[in-house]
Formats: structure tokens, sequence, C-alpha cells
């Protein structure tokens, strides 16, 4: 990028655009003047009921821009070119579809987060619980930022707002030994993982002499015959460094003692809005400077999204196997979301062409459904844990008689996990599944089938604590807020279920590849 595209004044009209990342930073602003004044012996589930308030003006915001940008869907004469994306400071910052999607993504997960840990939260769990409840909104901003990166620049600091935000969260349970080593192995493998995606950024940016993405590029196919390793190089650190991110194997170890550690509404963050906020911005990094690096004999493009593919692989196989020996829900789905990360990559390693051009489509289904499916899981976990003490998965035993409608909802979202039919998740992997076999990648394709397969003996080991397990016959006590989290989870589930067609024909027709990806 350069120097006079950074500089370039930012106007009123173009606060506008940033009203939703605006609006997070107002809100959390004020919230940290509003835990500073409030006496201590107040109720702090006042702060999260209005960071929650925060996010739902954001989101109104992004769908507000999203609906203003696609006049087919906005009676607005005044809207915006269907498919034009607003570019801010010379498209290190962009407002278009692909952005405005995956902030739904993020800004949904925050706010079900955030209704699932309001009066929930326990002091002696969480001593800071206002800092709890207000720090997820610039972590949300960090993933936004992600989202919208038109520049290496851009993309860093939302990649750097988010990951210190999360470290502060891990480690909010101060007298908690897990937490304190929680804590401390993701600010260190957090810090490899910066350093990685550092040397390769730096690696294109010596070679090109930006940080432009478009400006990587168009530059690429000129470099990749002279300097053909160094361009390897650089996007072999970048996915590296993404992998331990998305926790996809072989990056994955810190994982399952991070998410065991954490409080259960920062481990569900960490499962959904970090693991997606990084797939997004690979797919929009690799899509503007990969596909590109073609020249000749040096494939590069193919190459890398090749190995992209086989991380994707190890991940699913690596995933579902570790997954079979685990008696800790916590853990068990730290290692389930592995699994996931592969399933997510596929789309993104496919690539375009003639025969499979709707990835995204593929990639932000999958997405929707496992943001519901797992927190809704999540939301069940920490009633159980708040009532029996742990999280083994023994403690699910005798949940039906205990609380039989939270068992049923709970059942919804494990056959969602596992990809049985009538749930998102099965069209979720279904789909993924059949863009495989269009880019005639059987293998890939099998390697999915059989490690969902291999998903169901742990997704059903819980149901089978659930039903045919005995245990105290005492009531769950389910907070109002975890019930409405559980419930909306479970039916946007099934929802997405019923009607996976009229959603993937909606993204279709709002999503443009050339106007809200490629940034030419």
């Amino acid at each position: 990028m350069t120097g006079w595209q950074w500089s370039a004044p930012i106007t009123w009209a173009d606060m506008g655009y940033l009203a939703p990342e605006a609006t997070l930073a107002a809100f959390m602003l004020a919230l940290v003047l509003l835990d500073l004044l409030m006496p201590r012996k107040y109720n702090r589930s006042l702060i999260g009921w209005i960071a929650l308030g925060g996010v739902l003006v954001s989101m109104g915001l992004v769908i507000w821009r999203m609906l203003e940008m696609n006049p087919v869907w906005s009676a607005s004469e005044d809207a915006v070119r269907a498919g034009a994306a607003v570019s801010l400071l010379g498209d290190s910052y962009r407002i278009d579809d692909f952005a405005s999607l995956m902030k739904t993504v993020f800004l949904a997960a925050t706010g079900l987060i955030l209704l699932m840990s309001v009066g929930t939260v326990k002091e002696r769990d969480v001593p800071t619980r206002g800092e709890f409840y207000y720090l997820l909104l610039p972590a949300t901003i960090g993933a936004m930022t992600m989202a919208s990166a038109g520049d290496l620049i851009t993309l860093y600091i939302g990649l750097e707002l988010l990951s210190i935000t999360t470290y502060v969260l891990v480690g909010l349970r101060k007298r908690s030994s897990k937490s304190f080593e929680a804590a401390f192995k993701y600010i260190v493998t957090g810090g490899i993982s910066s350093a990685f995606i550092l040397f390769g950024m730096s690696y294109l940016y010596g070679l090109t002499g930006s940080t432009g993405l478009n400006e990587i590029g168009m530059a690429l196919p000129q470099l990749v015959t002279d300097y053909q390793a160094l361009v390897y190089a650089a996007f072999f650190f970048m996915i590296a460094g993404f992998g331990i991110k998305i926790a996809a194997a072989p990056f994955h170890a810190w994982a399952p003692d991070v998410y065991q550690g954490a409080p259960t509404p920062v481990t569900a963050y960490l499962a959904v809005v970090s693991k997606t906020a990084a797939l997004a911005i690979v797919m929009r990094v690799f899509y503007n400077t990969v596909y590109f690096a073609e020249s000749g004999a040096a494939p590069v493009n193919k190459d890398v999204f090749t190995a992209l593919l086989a991380v994707a692989a190890t991940a699913m196989i690596v995933g579902s196997a570790a997954a079979l020996r685990q008696r800790n829900a916590k853990r068990l789905l730290a290692l389930s979301g592995v699994a996931n990360a592969g399933y997510l990559l596929v789309p993104i390693g496919l690539s375009l062409s003639g025969a499979h051009s709707n990835n995204f489509g593929e990639f932000f289904f999958y997405a929707a459904a496992y943001l519901f499916m797992n927190i809704g899981m999540f939301a069940v976990l920490s009633a159980v844990s708040d009532s029996t003490g742990n999280t083994e998965i023994s403690r699910f035993a005798g949940l039906y008689h205990r609380a039989p409608w939270t068992a049923a909802a709970s059942v919804v979202l494990l056959l969602s996990l596992a990809g049985l039919p009538v749930t998102g998740g099965f069209f979720g992997k279904l789909f993924i599944l059949m863009g495989a076999a269009a880019e005639r990648q059987y293998w890939l394709a099998a390697i999915m089938a059989v490690t969902s397969i291999v998903t169901y003996y742990f997704y059903f080991g819980i149901i089978r604590q659930m039903f045919m397990r005995t245990a105290s016959d005492e009531p769950l006590r389910m907070p109002a807020t975890v019930s409405l989290t559980l419930w909306i989870c479970a039916v946007a589930t099934v929802l997405l279920g019923l009607f996976p067609n009229p959603v993937m024909q909606w993204i279709d027709r709002i999503f443009s590849l050339p106007g809200d990806l490629i940034i030419r």
C-alpha cells in the first residue's frame, strides 16, 4: 500500500460505512466507564445486557448496509449498484457482501454468547465480570476488521486486536490454575502464529513492494518464475500461521488445553468467532493473491491450494480420531472443532473452476450451521457444569430425566454436529462434499464421509449418557438466558436443515465473486 493511499482523509460519509464497528467501540467505552462508576455491590449483569444491545445495533447496521448495497432487496432509490463494493483508504478496508455476510456470523455468535452469559457468569469463576462482558466487543471489532481487510496491515491490526483481547478473556479465571495454564499456552501459540503470518507477509511485501492484496495479486505472475522459492515460502508460512489460529491439525495441539481452561462462554467464542474470522481472511487473502500466482511451469497456485486441502484432510482425520478417546466435554468439542476446521477449509482449498464456482455459499452455509450447533452445545455444557461442578461427559448422565426438553434440544444439536438429516450440519457437509466431488477430489470426499461416520461414536456417546445412564433425579437448573440461547440454536439448526436451498439461493443472489471477494 503506497503512502498516498493511507494518507487519504476519511470523510463523514466514509464514517457511515464504519458505523457497525464504531457502534461496538462506543458501547465498549461507555461500558468501561459504567463499570468503573458502578458500585461493586451491584450486579454486573446490566453491563452484559447493554453489551448485547450494542451487538444487536451493530448487526442491524450491517444488515441495513447489505440490503442497501443490493437493490433487489431494498426499496431505496439511492441504493448502491448491486455487487458494488465500498473502498476506504485505497482498498485497505472494504465494505462488500463478503465482509457483511461474515460480520453477521461474528455478531450473531457474539450476541448468543453474551445472552448465554448474562446472569450465569459466577463471581467465583470470573472475578471481573464487567470486563468479561465488554471485552467481547473489541474482540468482535477485530474479527470484523479482518473480514473487511483489503491490505496486509489492516488484516494484521484486526488479527492482533482479536488475539490480544481473547488472551485476556482466556485468563479471566484468576483463581483457576487451568485457566492460567490455558492463557499461557494461548499467548505462546498465538505469538508463534503471528510470527509465522508476519514472516510470510514480509516475503510478499519484499517481493512486490506493496501490502495491498490487489497489487500483490497483480505483481505475483511476473515474480513466480524468478522468485518461485520465496513465493512458496511466503504462502506456506502463512498457512502454518493461520493453521494455528483455526486449530487445524497438525497445528492444533494447543486447543484442548485452552478450551478446557477458559470460561465456557470464552471457549465458545474461540470455537466460533476466532475460527471463522481466521478462515474468512484465508479466503480473502489467498483468492486475491495465490489464485493469480501462476506462470508457465510454476503453478504455485495449484500447489498452495493443494496444501490447504492436505491440511483440511489432516484436520478431519486427526480431530475425529483424537476425539474418540476424550472423556471431557470441552476437550471433545475442541477436537470436534479441529475436524470442523478441516470441513470449512475444503471449499477454500477447492478454489474456483467452471465446474465449481459457488464455494463461498458452501463455506458460509456450514459456518452458519457450525455457529448454532456449537454455541447451543456450549450453552448446555455451561448449565451441566454449573450443576455438577465439572465438564466431564459423564456429567450428562440422566439429563433426559432431569431436563427432558433440554435433552431433546441437545440431541438436535448433536445430530447436526454428526451430520445427520434433517439438520443444518447435514446439508452443510453435503454441499461441501458435493463441491469436492464436482472438482473430482474423490479422495477428499471419501475422507469427509469416513470421518463424519467416525464422529457418530463420540456424539452418540453423549446421547447415550443422557438417555441410557442414570444419575441424580434432581431437576437441572437451567437459567432463562441459557435456555433461550439453546432453543434459538436448536430451532435455527432445524430451519437450516428444512430450508437449505432458499438459503443457498439467497447467498448466491447477493454474493458476487468479482465484486465482493476479488479486489480489482
